[in-house]
């Protein structure tokens, strides 16, 4: 399932964006679509999307697999090439839409990524998810007592999740990659700073304040607002052009 935004004409560069998943998904609907339709009106086209078993395209959530996700970048962005006939394609991402352009660059071909507070070590997002539902369960705003463990057993935030995902995702660990990247900094102070990684490589991080708390129980479900993202990111696509 993908959204194309297009130009009058031709256009030069066309931005890829790449979502993330599960509750991160579901915040970032909004903005995505703001996003893209802010690059259009720059003269920059843009696809989104959602990987096979997630947001509106079909199959099942429980048969989510990190090179099937891979394999569907790969897809869009040679659609993204057809339908806008652009040489340069740009890669984004928020939290793991991030992780997986990083993961697919080399084989997309993507000339520059933009990566918003992506995860960079995935077996530490998988115990900061089972730290987020573990809290969850035991939220007396969203459960007038706590659900049992087995209850809430293979979930993250609401969203059932494999024990193949759950080891793939624990396996993940970034690779520089050998184009630009700028990372859109917006982790709370104290968790932000990890992006040594990348930086080390060269990466560029442009910090934007106020933080976005990804794992906020008390905003499940409620879309992310960060105006500034719009900015940073059609100025550095523009600079890119």
């Amino acid at each position: 399932m993908g959204m194309y935004h297009g130009v009058a004409g031709h256009a030069p560069v066309g931005m890829l964006l790449c979502p993330p998943l599960g509750q991160a998904l579901m915040r970032t609907h909004r903005i995505y679509r703001q996003l893209a339709t802010g690059l259009a009106a720059r003269g920059i086209c843009a696809l989104r999307f959602d990987y096979r078993g997630s947001g509106d395209s079909a199959g099942d959530s429980l048969a989510l697999d990190w090179q099937h996700c891979l394999a569907d970048i790969r897809s869009a962005a040679a659609e993204l090439r057809v339908r806008s006939g652009c040489a340069t394609v740009i890669g984004f991402g928020a939290q793991l839409g991030g992780s997986l352009a990083l993961a697919a660059a080399p084989a997309v071909g993507f000339t520059r990524l933009i990566l918003w507070d992506p995860v960079l070590d995935g077996a530490r997002h998988v115990a900061e998810l089972d730290a987020w539902q573990e809290e969850l369960r035991n939220d007396p705003l969203h459960y007038a007592r706590p659900r049992s463990a087995a209850d809430a057993d293979g979930q993250w935030l609401g969203f059932p999740v494999s024990p193949h995902w759950r080891a793939q995702l624990s396996a993940w660990r970034a690779e520089p990659a050998r184009i630009p990247v700028l990372i859109v900094d917006s982790l709370p102070e104290a968790m932000a700073g990890g992006w040594s990684p990348l930086v080390e490589a060269g990466a560029q991080v442009a910090t934007m304040r106020p933080g976005t708390h990804w794992g906020d129980l008390h905003r499940l479900e409620h879309a992310i607002l960060a105006p500034d993202l719009l900015r940073l990111v059609g100025e550095a696509v523009e600079q890119a052009a």
